[in-house]
């Protein structure tokens, strides 16, 4: 399985959400933090605990 995480630093802390869920955003001191944050909230959304959620489409384009 492979998941996309986008994410900044802002005010010395790593905020990121997951590509394709980008309305749960998280925040973690450094990108390990973050990352298990994010996965936290992905294996939520996996097992159902997060109701009525649809994940964003990703469109690549080649310019």
């Amino acid at each position: 399985m492979k998941i996309s995480i986008i994410y900044k630093e802002e005010n010395g802390w790593y905020v990121g959400h997951i590509q394709e869920y980008p309305e749960f955003e998280s925040q973690g001191e450094n990108l390990d933090e973050l990352k298990e944050n994010l996965l936290d909230i992905y294996k939520d959304i996996q097992k159902g605990l997060v109701p009525d959620i649809t994940p964003s489409k990703v469109l690549e384009l080649i310019i």
